[in-house]
């Protein structure tokens, strides 16, 4: 059974979390991996240049929208989107993410933790429930 007191909370702490992941890796592309070295690194494995842009923005920008609450339920299936071509990316290397050119259970997890983020909706605190929009669990439910 599911707590309705504090399964919101779970939400939140689930959307923050996934948000601070995505605006680390979104960061790293930027100052570690350095935007032409990401650009480079798509073209290399056959995306367009453009894909590379679109992937630090999403993964940024989604990631603060996630922190935020903003658009939670959308926001979490776009990246889930992202995370699986992760997966398919990966997939040929093996399960473990630790295997040579990491293998797809990292990105799967982070693609089950978004969809089910999407089920829950935004949880408490969020930009959007201010509005009505899921912050609080419905009262007799």
């Amino acid at each position: 059974m599911i707590d309705a007191r504090t399964a919101p909370y779970g939400a939140l702490l689930l959307r923050v979390v996934l948000g601070a992941q995505f605006i680390a890796h979104g960061l790293m592309k930027v100052l570690v991996l350095t935007i032409p070295g990401t650009v480079a690194f798509f073209v290399s494995i056959g995306f367009p240049a453009f894909v590379a842009y679109l992937v630090i923005v999403a993964e940024c920008g989604g990631g603060l929208a996630l922190i935020l609450g903003w658009w939670t339920r959308w926001m979490a299936l776009a990246l889930a989107a992202e995370m699986i071509g992760a997966v398919v990316y990966h997939w040929h290397n093996g399960w473990l993410f630790t295997a040579p050119g990491g293998g797809w259970e990292y990105p799967a997890v982070w693609t089950a933790a978004l969809l089910a983020l999407f089920l829950l909706g935004d949880g408490p605190f969020a930009l959007a429930g201010r509005r009505g929009r899921g912050a609080r669990p419905q009262e007799g439910r």
